[in-house]
């Protein structure tokens, strides 16, 4: 039993670092490697945590025996068992990743275990052959997770690095996601979580895109809402109409309009449309701002990422379109960022088909951004939708021809 909680705690704790730096060194091209390792660990670490429970119920059978039945033992372990897992699995994502980051999430777990196995060393001290051997294992196993845990910001630096490639200007880890801003001589590029948001050398094009065709549509739009964004970038664009009175940004994270309304690399490419006066910032949860809110908004542009998890999939949903609607004004107009019909066509005709569902009409449309290939968008309303003829002075990818 000593040995199996020290592997698992081992193995576990040191899992999220090394598939970390696999990913970062493996060939880009070809998963099948990172694949086979990310399923051997966990296989390996299934089979060690499967064989825990038979283990302590060994224990359990030959000193409980006589005051438990066998029936009562099963009983209480797997209940402390399912419940472990519960709290584990609530804990993990929630509160121990937001403020320990992935690697020391794990590292911390594998600590744990060694602690069980420096318990389960004292307790059973004049039962074990070989103690000192097993003293020895458990104090080796705590070093090793203990360097790893000092360690651990080399590492996520090093596995960065190798990974995006470019040089990185900027890492910080927030309570929703790891932010990472690199530049080259190509340009600056946003990554949240890992996942490519823009390229300064075209997003131009994907926010240009976005922006004015429905804010053109309306004429002369007065009071916009953005939802999602925090770059500022689709703010930029709707700026550049002059009608504009107000914009309300409303942006789950905190840390990324703080960043892209004060770094001066960052505040260059968004125009400095954060620190606009006609700018106003609100870091709250999309879905209950629009529950709580009784404004309307002549346009209301959706700048979500893509439906990848529960808390964003509940931002493309009837109910969340519903309340989208209630917060159009009159003749208003709706936009919805709404991934590539080219590679994910059934996820772009099912949003435009939820949109319908609640009653307003959609227009599909696309444009090429050369960073992310064929993107999609949705213009959605209670009136139809005509191609604007005047467009803002000054862009560089939209023409009113198309």
């Amino acid at each position: 039993f000593l040995v199996v909680v020290l592997l698992v705690g081992l193995v576990g704790g040191l899992m999220p670092a090394a598939l970390f730096m696999a990913h970062a060194s493996l060939p880009a091209h070809s998963l099948a490697p990172f694949r086979a390792l990310l399923y051997g660990l966990v296989l390996l670490v299934g089979v060690l945590v499967g064989l825990e429970i038979p283990l302590v119920m060994r224990i359990l059978k030959r000193h409980f025996s006589q005051r438990y039945g066998l029936k009562d033992l099963v009983s209480q372990v797997l209940t402390f068992d399912y419940l472990g897992a519960l709290v584990v699995a609530l804990a993990f994502p929630l509160l121990f990743v937001p403020h320990l980051g992935l690697i020391r999430t794990g590292l911390f777990f594998g600590l744990m275990n060694a602690a069980v196995a420096l318990w389960a060393l004292w307790l059973f001290r004049g039962e074990l052959r070989r103690l000192r051997l097993h003293a020895a294992a458990c104090a080796v196993v705590v070093a090793v997770l203990a360097v790893a845990m000092a360690g651990a910001d080399r590492v996520t630096t090093w596995a960065e690095d190798r990974f995006y490639g470019d040089n990185v200007v900027l890492r910080e880890s927030s309570d929703y996601q790891r932010i990472v801003v690199t530049a080259s001589q190509a340009g600056v590029r946003l990554f949240l979580n890992g996942n490519l948001q823009f390229h300064s050398r075209d997003e131009y094009r994907y926010h240009e895109a976005l922006v004015h065709p429905a804010m053109a549509a309306h004429g002369a739009p007065r009071r916009v809402l953005v939802l999602g964004g925090g770059d500022g970038m689709a703010v930029r664009e709707v700026l550049r109409h002059p009608t504009v009175q107000q914009v309300t940004l409303v942006e789950l994270d905190p840390h990324m309009t703080r960043l892209f309304s004060t770094q001066p690399q960052l505040t260059a490419l968004n125009g400095g449309a954060l620190t606009d006066p006609r700018v106003r910032l609100v870091n709250a949860d999309a879905f209950g701002w629009l529950e709580a809110s009784s404004e309307t908004f002549d346009v209301i542009v959706v700048d979500f990422p893509d439906p990848t998890n529960f808390s964003i999939g509940k931002l493309y949903t009837t109910s969340f379109y519903q309340l989208l609607d209630q917060r159009l004004a009159a003749g208003g107009f709706a936009v919805v960022q709404t991934t590539s019909p080219l590679i994910a066509r059934r996820s772009f005709w099912i949003v435009a088909a939820t949109l319908e569902a609640v009653g307003l009409q959609t227009t599909p449309y696309h444009a090429h951004v050369p960073s992310f290939g064929e993107w999609g968008f949705i213009v959605a309303s209670r009136r139809p939708f005509r191609p604007p003829t005047t467009l803002p002075p000054g862009l560089r990818f939209l023409t009113p021809e198309g």
